[in-house]
């Protein structure tokens, strides 16, 4: 390859690798395998070594991670959070192994003499980072790019396995305990099941789910998804050995939850042996694993010999290959959401995968079949690895018919034939025909029924769909309408379930309006997000006239929510549902608890909560603000009244509140306030 070849091949791997690393980090969607991305790292690597003058700052090979999210603190890590170089083979164990023991001889101590190493599971979760001082958990940052992580304190601490003060005694003034935040199979299959039993879709994986349950804002919502943990390696000084093995089991006396799998093997067979033993083993552990991590285990050699620009010397992971079956692609099809939403999927001669026989894959958008120039009658690969749905991952083209021809993304909707259209910055297709596409609207019923939202006892996926097959139905205005008369006379259908269903619909006019405004499916208008509105704005009737501006002051509402709510009430039949629901009787207007007021002090008055307090977490701040008549906001702006600023409060918040003139108050200062 000559030298321009390499420029235009290290320039492709650039943009490729930061697509998937956005995808990642910040979509939290795994667009390629683990192996296949990693061998796209290697060979950009070994290109970069080959012309060193090519080599960039700014080159993927130098990142850690994906971006930090928008949305938390940003605080820097005091002992950067790295990332292992990965193998896929014993050999390549053994010349790391070689590598290590060069590196030791080299430095003329004997070191090679001490060497010996702790074998660990790799844990298919989100990287987390806790310091303790003085036996406290004080702070949990996310890994972020490495240099700088998200502050989600606050949710680690709902993680019922992370000790919030520490046992016995022993443990270093101050130091930071890494490990990886999961999803147990058992906890991640209860949430599927609440989600479909309330018309939601389940999720794909719990290693994703983990991560974007960690950046929830709602804290009480993480709490009700047993997140747990596994805590491996100690960061600090006075830690009170010398080495990794006798730190792992010392963090067991103080409260931790120690991985359950470790090995302290003899030799390089042994590290084969602990890798046999689990690639086979993983299968029937509660949790995900995908591979093995080996470290050095005396500090004094992991500190001799170092780092790398990205990794740590002294520690390597061998990567399971994710289970991947071939069979043949007979079809594809479209699925309409209740968004819309087109999703492609591959209809497969079943085949058995990882315990399961698979007979339907999902192909995600247009771009992935472009990308993977999937065919009908294609012989293709079916991965699971972590996923519970399973995916794409090639196609054995050699295997190809020829007279194949490319998919052709289709133009028009399954369902209603209306033309397809995709929103700017998306990569979905969607159907614009809301209110006449079948799909859409027994979607759009289901969402408003389900147990989150009015909870109307005696309907179901099957009830709504035989109501609105007999034309009883064709919005959600029109359970409201239904009749005793109607119900009785349909299959399956007696007495007893008809009073039960008409029960139910008379009790949902008594749900509160957050759940009411949740039940109306805007996009993007969550559980977490419909409190907030609703506590903002209070009626409907202000939400449904608040401006872009005053949308986005509102706490953790960013462009994307503001411009859907404003689309939803400028669109007319929106607007004759929510008249037809005040009609009938629904919440429309948040009726405060007198429980959970306790002053009006801070009467119009608005707040952001930024750092770390010693008498209460942020969450409870909050709280208080609005039990004394205040408002949180999520941003700084020159509107803002107050920045109520702890420790290790993000400079760019101060900056901002400086350049606004906004007054910054402690936490002693507000107990004044509010006293």
């Amino acid at each position: 390859m000559n030298q321009e070849e390499a420029k235009s091949r290290i320039a492709e791997l650039f943009r490729e690798l930061e697509e998937h690393n956005h995808s990642y980090y910040m979509l939290n969607t795994s667009t390629i395998s683990d192996y296949d991305f990693d061998m796209m790292m290697k060979e950009l690597i070994e290109l970069e070594q080959s012309f060193p003058e090519l080599a960039s700052i700014n080159s993927p090979t130098k990142r850690v991670g994906g971006e930090v999210s928008q949305g938390f603190d940003t605080v820097v890590h005091k002992y950067p959070m790295m990332s292992l170089d990965n193998t896929y083979s014993i050999d390549e164990v053994r010349e790391f192994d070689a590598r290590v023991r060069k590196r030791l001889d080299e430095a003329e101590i004997g070191g090679a003499d001490l060497l010996s190493y702790v074998c660990e599971l790799k844990y298919d979760g989100v990287a987390i980072g806790i310091t303790y001082k003085n036996g406290e958990l004080v702070q949990a940052l996310t890994r972020g790019d490495g240099v700088s992580g998200d502050d989600v304190t606050a949710n680690v601490r709902t993680i019922n396995s992370i000790p919030l003060f520490l046992k016995g005694s022993g443990f270093p003034r101050e130091f930071e305990i890494r490990g990886e935040i999961y999803f147990p199979h058992k906890a991640f299959e209860e949430l599927n099941k609440a989600r479909e039993e309330q018309g939601e879709p389940a999720f794909a994986n719990p290693r994703n789910t983990a991560s974007g349950t960690l950046k929830m804002k709602d804290s009480a919502e993480v709490a009700k998804r047993n997140l747990d943990c596994f805590l491996y390696s100690l960061s600090g000084e006075n830690l009170p050995h010398d080495n990794h093995y006798d730190n792992l089991i010392a963090i067991k006396e103080w409260g931790f939850k120690l991985p359950y799998v470790i090995s302290k093997p003899t030799d390089l067979e042994g590290v084969t042996a602990f890798i046999n033993e689990w690639d086979k083993g993983r299968k029937d552990l509660e949790y995900d694993i995908d591979g093995v991590v080996l470290k050095v285990n005396l500090k004094r050699l992991q500190e001799l010999l170092g780092f790398t620009a990205k990794s740590p010397r002294w520690a390597i992971s061998y990567k399971f290959k994710a289970e991947r079956v071939s069979t043949l692609l007979n079809k594809i099809t479209y699925q309409v959401g209740r968004t819309g939403a087109i999703t492609p999927v591959a209809n497969l001669q079943p085949v058995l995968l990882a315990g399961t026989v698979v007979k339907r894959a999902t192909l995600h958008n247009a771009d992935q079949i472009a990308k993977l120039d999937v065919r009908e009658g294609d012989t293709v690969y079916v991965e699971k690895g972590g996923e519970i749905i399973p995916k794409i991952a090639g196609v054995l083209v050699d295997k190809r018919m020829g007279d194949s021809s490319p998919a052709i993304f289709i133009d028009t909707c399954p369902i209603c034939s209306t033309q397809l259209k995709q929103k700017e910055g998306e990569v979905a297709h969607y159907c614009p025909n809301e209110g006449g596409c079948p799909p859409q609207i027994k979607g759009k019923i289901e969402h408003f029924i389900s147990r989150k939202a009015m909870n109307i006892d005696g309907l179901g996926e099957e009830t709504i769909e035989l109501l609105f097959d007999k034309n009883l139905i064709a919005d959600i205005s029109d359970l409201y309408n239904l009749k005793y008369e109607e119900l009785i006379e349909l299959d399956r259908f007696a007495e007893k379930s008809v009073q039960r269903l008409l029960q139910g619909i008379t009790a949902s006019k008594n749900i509160p309006f957050e759940k009411v405004l949740f039940a109306l499916g805007i996009r993007f208008v969550g559980e977490t997000v419909a409190k907030k509105l609703a506590a903002h704005y209070v009626t409907i009737d202000r939400l449904s006239t608040a401006s872009f501006g005053d949308l986005i002051e509102v706490e953790e509402i960013g462009d994307k929510i503001a411009e859907s709510v404003i689309s939803y009430f400028q669109d007319e039949s929106s607007v004759k549902l929510v008249n037809k629901l005040k009609e009938y009787g629904l919440q429309f207007e948040k009726v405060e608890s007198s429980a959970n007021v306790k002053s009006d002090r801070l009467k119009d008055l608005s707040f952001v909560v930024s750092g770390v307090f010693k008498s209460y977490s942020r969450d409870e701040l909050k709280a208080e603000i609005e039990a004394n008549g205040g408002r949180n906001v999520s941003s700084i702006s020159s509107k803002l009244n107050y920045l109520l600023a702890g420790d290790n409060m993000g400079p760019s918040k101060l900056e901002k509140a400086n350049k606004f003139n906004i007054e910054i108050i402690s936490e002693d200062e507000f107990k004044e306030m509010i006293a």
